[in-house]
């Protein structure tokens, strides 16, 4: 390999950018000039995505104002209903069953036809419809693969407190709702990730809204991105059925060849910020229910993994007991995931479309030169 290859573009500058930045090596995390910090802990998810779309966090008015908007449009168009039933019906992956229903929402888009897809109007609207629907969809998908019925949206709720709801049929006490808007907030955007730069491909090409997260989530779905928190609760419903110590359990995998899932990051340098939050969350959440064992293990992992391997966890090492203790269903991590994501994903695309230029990097040609074009009969 050259000394002047990039693989997986590491280090390549393609894009400059005002939403989000990551300095790796103190662990900061930065979304329009506000600490993460400061945005999990003040912020609601509904007012982290206008601050995305917008570049200001909005005052009490157009904060009202735009939940009411994406509130009002949570509910799903009978065509998509009927995709989603028979998604479910087929037992489709739960990403890709998101990745069909995201296509199938601009079907039902009015400005989905809009003859100039770079309008900044008719794609804040259309990023609007898609975010709010997005909640409602995997809910209703989740009731029907588990043979009940999806349970309607309801206005009057926050974009997360609804989705629990609209999952589990009640609504959620004010702790739990709390920590799933927090957690939103945490994955909201986060640079030129994988699915982010493969929603700004799409869109280079003059491509529209709704393909260009179509994108994102069918690169979200890849095990090296998305997968990782599902695979972290997975770990450790291995570890506790072993009846092994944690650290003793994760020696053995790590001596079998194992991978441990959540740590290390192209990015981090250091602790994920956002795994700091999330642990500091799921901590509160075990003490709540009297329960500290997912915690118990997860902080006697990221010990050992941290003194041994010189590795720090990622966000998704403490959003999968996060999110288990939550009771949501672990194959569905992946999708909560992008329905967090859309906001920075639109926001990106927005941002591609102000001053596009076709994404198209070059490959250096090492095949064969010259060969002889041999007869049929002489093959």
């Amino acid at each position: 390999m050259s000394d002047d290859l990039k693989r997986g573009l590491e280090g390549v500058l393609v894009a400059e950018s005002e939403l989000s930045f990551i300095d790796g090596d103190a662990g900061k995390l930065v979304y329009r000039g506000y600490p993460i910090e400061d945005l999990a802990r003040e912020a609601s998810y509904e007012e982290v995505v206008y601050l995305l779309w917008h570049d200001e966090l909005p005052d009490a008015e157009e904060l009202a104002d735009f939940e009411s908007w994406m509130a009002e449009r949570r509910g799903l168009e009978d065509g998509v209903r009927s995709e989603i039933e028979k998604l479910a019906a087929a037992d489709e992956v739960p990403m890709a069953a998101l990745r069909t229903i995201v296509s199938s929402l601009s079907a039902y888009d009015a400005d989905a036809d809009h003859e100039d897809v770079t309008d900044i109007d008719a794609n804040l609207r259309m990023g609007c419809r898609i975010a709010a629907k997005l909640p409602t969809a995997l809910a209703a998908f989740e009731r029907l693969r588990k043979g009940k019925e999806p349970v309607a949206p309801r206005e009057d709720l926050s974009h997360a407190a609804n989705f629990l709801y609209m999952l589990n049929d009640e609504e959620p006490d004010d702790v739990l709702a709390e920590t799933f808007d927090m957690a939103l907030v945490l994955h909201a955007d986060h640079g030129l990730n994988a699915s982010t730069f493969s929603a700004m491909v799409t869109a280079s090409t003059l491509s529209d809204l709704h393909s260009a997260v179509t994108s994102a989530v069918g690169t979200l779905a890849g095990s090296l991105h998305g997968g990782a928190n599902a695979n972290v609760m997975r770990m450790l419903k291995e570890v506790d059925e072993s009846g092994q110590d944690p650290t003793e359990w994760v020696e053995e995998a790590l001596e079998e060849g194992r991978r441990v899932p959540g740590f290390g990051h192209r990015v981090y340098n250091v602790k994920d910020p956002r795994a700091k939050i999330l642990g500091e969350k799921s901590k509160e959440l075990a003490e709540a229910a009297g329960d500290t064992k997912w915690y118990d293990y997860s902080v006697a992992i990221e010990e050992y993994i941290t003194a041994e391997k010189g590795l720090a966890p990622n966000v998704d090492f403490y959003s999968a007991s996060t999110y288990y203790q939550m009771g949501i269903p672990i194959d569905i991590y992946t999708p909560i995931f992008a329905m967090s994501r859309v906001a920075g994903w639109i926001a990106h695309v927005l941002e591609q479309y102000e001053d596009n230029r076709l994404i198209r990097p070059r490959a250096r040609y090492v095949g064969s030169r010259n060969r002889a074009f041999p007869p049929l009969d002489e093959r």
